[in-house]
């Protein structure tokens, strides 16, 4: 029993530093994730609120829980690959004093991404069952060369978050079943971006170039907690319906804000002189986690074939600006630029104003054999990105998710195995980007980018799971 209890703690230590350590990547659905498990990605994560294969109903489901018997774990991973990437020939940027920007399309900006999650339940008597999540809920990451045209508006982002997740469910025993849990969430961001100074420069008549430019830099961390809700009925053998819910949040990004290069002035010897030391603030940058929804249907048409429904609604539409909030009273750098974003706390402001979105899933399994199962799904994914406020961070739009899967289950042993694979289908999507105060009016300035983005992406998994 002790070795069994030293392998299960060291499988979660495992996960939990895996989880930390592989940043996400991702242009659409927002930065939330779909790549949570092998076994539901086969389907295109159709039905997941009313189809409880294995432990990873602790994320999708909590109720799901109470039709799972005896004790079950779930691990494996999720691969990502997006090619997001400037198309060549498109990219234009000005500075502020209207000269063109030179550079490049800044290359491929998204890497490779490892989403690795673990998951248990346990059947604690015939109306109860707990479980435990360790899984990526949410991430993001772009990375531009530094050449990258665009520069002044984007060079790094990136966000990386872990969930622990405890989960309890409950059942009448006449097939209705309740579910609830707690998401635990630590999350990491940063943010950088080259800084133009050329219209400091017109405002005091220096000649051009007489600045360096200079190079902001934020990274900073918060945990939160998000609540999930879920409900599972069961109207027939054949038939059951699913549905589940999670509250939204806001994480407290604290970190320090440094700024290389900011420009300073003052007289020396009756004339104006600029030095550009690194200056640093107390900063936080608010994130906002939006509420959801998420319905699903699980229907069996015969012995051998189940249909899958689902659909998705998420409030992004709390998301309305990516700010950069000093934690200091007149604070070197708030001081200076807040009074012209339109509040004295500002560091830095992006307007985003997201919408609401939906997502809707089909998919399908057909047992071919006791132990083989082979399945197919299609998602269709909105994206809550504004057209008219689109980024360089986040120059993504709606996709597409078609999906094909494969499970292997040995009745003697307990363990089923899982693979799956899909592909990601985008649009080209225009970026026009421009600086504005907090109230989304332009600033001064002729500071703009423009360019059309070219994306594409992959993804697969693998799931093992057992009951014992």
């Amino acid at each position: 029993m002790s070795n069994k209890k030293s392998n299960l703690y060291n499988a979660i230590r495992f996960a939990a530093f895996a989880a930390a350590a592989a940043p996400a990547s991702l242009m659409a659905g927002g930065f939330s994730l779909n790549e949570q498990s092998a076994s539901a990605m086969g389907v295109a994560n159709a039905g997941t609120a009313a189809n409880p294969e294995n432990a990873t109903t602790v994320f999708f489901n909590p109720a799901g829980m109470s039709q799972l018997s005896g004790n079950n774990i779930s691990f494996g991973a999720a691969v990502l690959d997006i090619d997001a990437e400037l198309k060549e020939g498109t990219g234009r940027a000005v500075r502020d004093n209207g000269r063109p920007v030179t550079g490049r399309t800044g290359g491929d900006i998204a890497d490779l991404a490892v989403l690795p999650n673990l998951y248990m339940t346990r059947e604690v008597n015939d109306w109860l069952d707990v479980g435990f999540g360790i899984h990526v809920p949410y991430g993001l990451e772009a990375d531009y060369e530094d050449d990258f045209k665009g520069r002044f508006f984007a060079d790094e982002t990136e966000l990386k978050v872990i969930a622990f997740s405890p989960s309890i469910a409950v059942n009448d025993g006449n097939g209705l079943s309740l579910g609830a849990g707690v998401n635990i969430i630590y999350a990491e961001g940063k943010l950088t971006k080259f800084r133009d100074y050329s219209g400091t420069e017109a405002r005091f008549g220096l000649p051009a170039g007489t600045l360096d430019d200079g190079y902001a830099d934020l990274e900073g961390d918060d945990v939160a907690l998000t609540f999930a809700f879920g409900m599972l009925w069961e109207l027939s053998e054949q038939t059951q319906f699913g549905l589940s819910a999670q509250t939204g949040t806001e994480l407290e990004l604290d970190g320090d804000a440094e700024i290389r290069g900011f420009p300073q002035g003052g007289l020396v010897d009756g004339e104006l002189a600029f030095s550009q030391p690194t200056i640093t603030e107390k900063a936080t940058v608010p994130l906002e986690i939006p509420e959801s929804i998420t319905f699903g249907a699980r229907h069996r048409l015969t012995d051998a074939v189940t249909l899958l429904a689902g659909a998705t609604w998420a409030k992004w539409s709390r998301f309305e600006a990516l700010d950069i909030v000093s934690r200091e009273d007149n604070g070197p750098l708030s001081s200076r630029t807040g009074p012209a974003l339109g509040d004295d706390r500002l560091i830095a402001h992006v307007s985003e104003n997201w919408k609401d979105t939906w997502q809707a899933n089909v998919g399908a399994i057909w047992q071919a054999t006791p132990e083989w199962a082979f399945k197919a799904g299609y998602a269709w994914d909105e994206s809550p990105v504004n057209e008219d406020f689109r980024t360089a961070r986040i120059p993504s739009g709606d996709r597409e998710w078609l999906t094909l899967g494969a499970q292997y289950a040995d009745a003697r042993s307990g363990w089923t195995v899982d693979v799956a694979a899909g592909v990601l289908l985008f649009d080209d999507e225009e970026v026009d980007e421009q600086n504005y105060d907090v109230n989304d009016e332009p600033m001064p300035g002729e500071a703009r980018f423009q360019g059309i983005y070219e994306l594409d992406a992959w993804s697969a998994g693998i799931q093992v799971s057992k009951s014992f």
